[in-house]
């Protein structure tokens, strides 16, 4: 195999799918990057067998073929070469060589046989998005997964291609994140499914502003083909989460007795400062609304206390109701509405946050001390 490759595309293609490799892995194959070449493009492959990534760029092949190489190693060389063109050539020993100006590195690779193949989907269930829809559901959604690995099947996100309409759901049990857009689903693409949280944070980086993706599903595992106008094309293949996701419908409260506007980037920042005086035995920070008023304080014995107040549009009687600041600080840091709306029935019902437009968030208070 030999190429000519300009140093921007292979960084490229190469920063795609390098994160899905593990720096502990006892199968030297899977610290590899398979680089697969053939007429004007070459195709870069990683994989940890429970997320593989496949990014294509473009090239001048000279001899077409495919070998495997350590990714950090070539990506490595890569970054650091002073020229605006690459020459790749392999042996059929799988050594590389590269060469950029004065510039030459061999490195020792591994046969392209030995690459786990990348498994295939039928063109059945699939659905088709704009990138920058499916990107800002995941934003919105994705801070809420769950971390306890004693709950797998909270430990990625729930995506539901139904009823025209794809819902993302991520819980951790102590709030929930829900965000809906209207797709074309075709009656034999309906279906639902739990991403891992891996290949959540792995499509969090590959999804751009401009383009579309195509979603794929199969019984244990799904695609993302990633295109836009720039020529690269990513493709996400992952295992999916096994298991019933919790009916979340049931924990979003049906009526709330107040409903109060509120300025987000306003809240966002005096939360932010509250938080700061909170301490991991008194993590909660209390928001009274009483007349036109909201009342932000924290207090923790160890620390100190902070007292933010905000004119809000508040009519009601005075409620006080406690919350985990870092559970109001995420939605709001992930959404970019001006306005948002906290909905509320007493101090012990969980609480609400709405904007216009098909997302909520339900988050649990905490005890008043």
């Amino acid at each position: 195999m030999n190429l000519t490759i300009a140093k921007d595309q292979i960084l490229t293609g190469l920063q795609a799918v390098q994160n899905v490799v593990s720096t502990r892995t006892t199968l030297p194959i899977l610290s590899n990057v398979l680089i697969h070449a053939e007429s004007g493009k070459v195709e870069f492959t990683a994989t940890d067998l429970d997320v593989t990534v496949a990014s294509s760029v473009e090239a001048k092949v000279g001899k077409p073929g495919a070998a495997t190489v350590p990714v950090k190693k070539l990506f490595g060389i890569v970054r650091e070469l002073n020229g605006s063109e690459i020459e790749i050539e392999v042996d059929d020993k799988n050594v590389f060589s590269v060469r950029c100006g004065p510039s030459f590195f061999k490195i020792h690779g591994l046969a392209a046989e030995e690459f786990p193949p990348m498994p295939k989907f039928k063109d059945e269930k699939k659905a088709t998005l704009a990138q920058k829809t499916v990107r800002d559901m995941l934003k919105k959604t994705s801070f809420a997964i769950s971390t306890d690995e004693s709950r797998y099947v909270l430990n990625g996100i729930f995506i539901s291609l139904k009823d025209n309409k794809m819902t993302v759901v991520a819980t951790d049990g102590r709030r929930l994140s829900l965000a809906e857009e209207e797709v074309d689903v075709a009656e034999k693409s309906q279906g639902e499914f739990i991403v891992p949280a891996k290949a959540v944070n792995e499509l969090n980086r590959l999804l751009q502003e401009s383009g579309e993706v195509a979603i794929k599903f199969a019984d244990n595992q799904a695609s993302f083909a990633l295109k836009d106008d720039k020529a690269l094309s990513v493709l996400l293949v992952t295992k999916l989460i096994e298991g019933n996701y919790p009916n979340y419908r049931q924990v979003i409260p049906s009526q709330a007795s107040e409903r109060v506007p509120l300025i987000r980037e306003e809240l966002l920042h005096a939360l932010r400062r509250a938080e700061i005086m909170t301490s991991e035995k008194a993590n909660s920070v209390k928001l009274t609304f009483s007349k036109n008023n909201l009342a932000i304080t924290a207090n923790s014995p160890e620390v100190g206390e902070a007292r933010e107040s905000l004119a809000v549009n508040y009519k009601g009687k005075e409620l006080s109701i406690a919350f985990n600041p870092k559970y109001l600080i995420d939605p709001l840091g992930a959404l970019t509405e001006d306005e948002v709306f906290l909905e509320l029935i007493d101090e012990l019902s969980p609480g609400v946050l709405k904007v216009n437009g098909p997302f909520l968030y339900v988050v649990m208070p905490m005890r008043l001390s």
